[in-house]
């Protein structure tokens, strides 16, 4: 489970889920709903600055980088991948698909 949530989906899943309760919250115009928006800020910015919180209560360190290396996943590529490489080199060799 630490690995799905730190992977490169389970952080697409945390911002997804925190954008929703952000915005379901504000949606509401009550204070509860601000409650429920703040709430929303922690999956948010966890997942989009690769954060792990609850790591150092596991034993594990807080940024996810560093929890990938210590469960042994390979490194994975950006959250973003602009240059829809697969998280290649910026220098890579172009793919030989034809276009």
């Amino acid at each position: 489970m630490v690995g799905f949530i730190n992977s490169r989906n389970g952080r697409w899943i945390r911002i997804l889920a925190g954008t929703g309760l952000v915005l379901g919250g504000l949606g509401t115009g009550t204070p509860r709903g601000a409650m429920v928006a703040l709430t929303g800020l922690v999956p948010l910015l966890t997942g989009a600055l690769d954060l792990f919180l609850i790591g150092p209560l596991m034993g594990l360190p807080l940024k996810g980088a560093d929890v990938r290396r210590a469960l042994g996943q390979p490194e994975e590529a950006p959250l973003l991948d602009l240059a829809h490489d697969g998280g290649r080199s910026p220098y890579a060799p172009p793919s030989t698909l034809l276009h």
